[in-house]
């Protein structure tokens, strides 16, 4: 096992997510309508000869900052480096993903058209790993070849909407949506999602643009269970936020940039996101994260097997190597999300540095029974609804 790294203030930020809007839709749409074949591939397409044995390489494309880096040399990726010991494979690491509608656009013409995307393994946010099984762009994985998946993935993850039981999509890293706020400045607890609408948080409050990032808590706030929310809930939601901007109680709609809002004192309580809360917290310990009484989101951006990848048992091998609670506990005291694999807690709990111990406690890392309780994974925008739900919220976004 890698030493464990003491916790870095590095934020690799879902602002960078995209804002799930209708650019992918388009995307689609306008291949479709030009002579490229229909944008679903059928299951027997979507796998080609595995050269893993012949080739003992994988290719991974993830997001930036989302992995340990080496102290002296952030090249160095010590987890992979230990998979390459282990396995004798070798990881060709790209940070190729900077946002998800952009990364859609720049595979989308090859898994339309049956083709490889040179890609062995990616990392997408669930809402987007969605689109992806709809149009049957991923593979089943061997769950045989993967026996930390099958023994310690966490169970809380294991059933979203979009693929019940995880064949398709295996969660990377995890974190829960809820609400921010400084509890110096403000003078009191905030405890529930209608906490934000306050009359003396006027002007005080910051909410997240995107659509798929900010609906479900606000659903969660009404009591609805958004497993199963339905388009009523979702129009409720936007003529309580159309009300709120009237009334300019909200300042803006922000990506990650409620993180500065925030430590500046201009926002008193926003929507946030527990990794980015974590690390402002070492820097500010006034900086509070809730899980309102009604809810929050418990949301993942998962690995996936594009089709036609060249190398798929290595990249199920290297899935697994990351559900090792030992890889796990070094990949989540360098990232702070909610780590997947709540085996790891014990390893970070015994690592003898007290610093790295303390992250085991932690609950927004690895979160207690009471606000797991709370927590829920919405069901996603189906492609039928996408289109109008977009337009209705981007119009009071100002997208």
């Amino acid at each position: 096992m890698p030493e464990l790294g003491n916790p870095r203030g590095i934020s690799r930020r879902a602002a960078l997510r995209g804002l799930g809007g209708l650019g992918a839709v388009s995307m689609v749409a306008t291949l479709t309508g030009c002579g490229v074949p229909a944008a679903y591939v059928e299951q027997g397409s979507r796998s080609a000869r595995d050269r893993s044995a012949g080739e003992p390489v994988v290719d991974f494309a993830n997001w930036p900052l989302y992995i340990d880096t080496d102290e002296e040399d952030e090249t160095k990726r010590p987890t992979l480096a230990a998979f390459t010991e282990r396995t004798g494979v070798k990881v060709r690491y790209t940070e190729d993903i900077n946002d998800n509608d952009e990364f859609f656009g720049k595979v989308s013409p090859a898994l339309m058209n049956r083709q490889e995307t040179g890609r062995d393994l990616i990392v997408v946010s669930d809402w987007m790993a969605a689109r992806f099984i709809r149009l049957g762009w991923v593979q089943s994985m061997d769950r045989q070849g993967q026996p930390n998946v099958a023994r310690y993935l966490d169970p809380q993850l294991l059933r979203p909407a979009f693929d019940q039981g995880r064949r398709q999509s295996v969660p990377w890293q995890c974190g829960i949506t809820g609400i921010a706020y400084n509890r110096k400045k403000l003078g009191r607890e905030l405890k529930s999602t209608a906490d934000l609408w306050r009359p003396e948080l006027a002007g005080k409050v910051t909410l997240l643009s995107g659509l798929d990032e900010a609906f479900a808590l606000l659903m969660q706030g009404n009591g609805t269970d958004v497993t199963r929310w339905t388009e009523d809930d979702f129009h409720r939601v936007c003529d309580q936020v159309r009300r709120m901007v009237a009334k300019k109680h909200i300042r803006r709609f922000t990506g990650n940039d409620y993180i500065k809002d925030l430590s500046t004192g201009d926002v008193l309580a926003c929507q946030a996101y527990s990794g980015d809360v974590v690390q402002l917290q070492a820097d500010n310990p006034d900086i509070e994260f809730v899980v309102p009484e009604e809810g929050g989101e418990l949301w993942a951006e998962s690995l996936m097997i594009p089709n036609l990848a060249r190398h798929k048992s290595n990249a199920e091998r290297l899935i697994d190597h990351y559900y090792d609670p030992e890889i796990a506990a070094e990949l989540a005291s360098w990232v702070n999300y909610v780590c997947p694999v709540p085996a790891a807690r014990d390893v970070l709990a015994s690592s003898g540095d007290e610093e790295t111990a303390a992250l085991a406690e932690d609950p927004l890392i690895f979160p207690d029974d009471d606000m797991r309780r709370r927590l829920a994974t919405a069901r996603d925008i189906t492609a039928a609804e996408r289109a109008t739900l977009a337009k209705e919220w981007n119009a009071i976004v100002g997208l």
